[in-house]
């Protein structure tokens, strides 16, 4: 275990439902920290911007207006977007025309594009009592469990927490995934029992999803409610540098066909990711409405992504242009920057949120595209 506690965020891919909510993640190295530019232009240097059915976005933008409305740059522009008519095409886009300017992100090395993923909610069947096929545990955040946030302290750690337990006087590194698999003190923790070992894996990379509770007969939400602390390491890229997949064949489905051919080697996998998600249980009143994000606000499918908000503003509109998943299809679009991840770190790197299901799965599992990304600034904001 390393010597200190470790400092994160959230978790991996999107859904949240945590502070600045998403994945653990690193302490940002030197690349990482690096300021990127942003540079003004025009709605019409905007790849699909005349295209794009902006309606499609509305919603989200207004849900982010619920959180911005209260921050001086962005009280005006949100106070007139009620007005605005949710049906109206052309007056939305003249909206967004009039109150904001699209900043181009270049990264402090000059490039103008970055990786754009996917995410998604899965929907995993379980039981409340363990039993049957029910043997894997979802677990609730442990009493033992310290969380600091270290911004009131060092404000340049901003979105980051400290994270432990209390040994005597000092706080040190709480247990690790292999650690608390394994660990007798956990037991009473559970929060509900699945039937799969590798979807509950993914669960956690995901942040949140639905569970279909066989034994009540009932759907909920299971949301991210903390992380053990330790950063979040991929295990795709683990395989990769084992020569077990190349670099395309490392998608959630590649990953998960290798587990299925390694059936052996599972827990060596798993534990090479040292960070461990625990969930909160959530009413599910409309099966229609996602997870909330880091935001605090429901994400919208295919309109909502997860950002690193060390460089993007969150809750901004942000224009992406990249392609579809294992496509050169163009998918250009208004999206509204709703969530954080830890594996989402740089200023160009977008995590999209496909949405609920099978088909959802699919496109998150495949996307690994290029991308550019424009952030949409209100007028008057001051200049990052």
């Amino acid at each position: 275990m390393p010597s200190t506690p470790a400092a994160s965020s959230t978790p991996p891919n999107g859904a949240s439902g945590k502070p600045a909510q998403a994945k653990p993640a690193d302490k940002a190295d030197s690349a990482d920290a690096a300021a990127p530019t942003m540079v003004p232009g025009s709605f019409d240097a905007l790849p699909g911007w005349g295209r794009d059915d902006v309606r499609a976005a509305w919603p989200a933008f207004m849900a982010s207006c619920g959180v911005l409305v209260k921050r001086a740059e962005w009280k005006e522009p949100c106070t007139i977007a009620r007005q605005v008519s949710a049906d109206s095409d052309q007056a939305i886009r003249q909206f967004f025309e009039a109150f904001f300017v699209p900043n181009r992100i270049v990264a402090a090395d000059g490039s103008q594009s970055g990786l754009v993923t996917g995410y998604y909610e899965p929907l995993l069947h379980g039981a409340r009592k363990r039993g049957g096929p029910y043997q894997t545990p979802l677990y609730k955040v442990p009493d033992d469990l310290v969380s600091v946030d270290l911004s009131g302290v060092y404000p340049e750690l901003k979105n980051l927490r400290l994270r432990g337990k209390l040994v005597g006087k000092k706080v040190v590194p709480y247990a690790t995934r292999a650690e608390i698999e394994r660990a007798p003190a956990m037991a009473g923790k559970e929060l509900m029992w699945v039937d799969d070992e590798v979807e509950a894996f993914f669960l956690q990379v995901q942040g949140s999803g639905r569970v279909q509770l066989t034994d009540t007969q009932e759907t909920v939400r299971v949301a991210y409610a903390d992380q053990n602390g330790h950063p979040y390491k991929s295990i795709g890229k683990y395989l990769v540098e084992k020569g077990e997949l190349t670099l395309s064949q490392a998608s959630a489905q590649g990953i998960k066909a290798w587990i299925a051919g390694h059936p052996t080697r599972k827990d060596e996998l798993f534990n090479a990711n040292p960070s461990y998600v625990f969930f909160k249980e959530e009413r599910l009143p409309d099966p229609k409405v996602g997870p909330k994000g880091a935001l605090g606000v429901p994400l919208t499918p295919q309109r909502s992504v997860a950002i690193d908000s060390r460089y993007v503003p969150l809750g901004a509109p942000l224009f992406l242009a990249t392609t579809q998943a294992n496509s050169d299809i163009p998918m250009q679009r208004l999206v509204m920057a709703q969530d954080t991840g830890g594996a989402i770190r740089g200023a160009i790197r977008v995590d999209y949120f496909f949405g609920f299901g099978a088909e959802a799965a699919e496109n998150a599992g495949r996307m690994k595209q290029s991308g550019m990304v424009w952030v949409l600034l209100p007028k008057q904001a001051p200049a990052r």
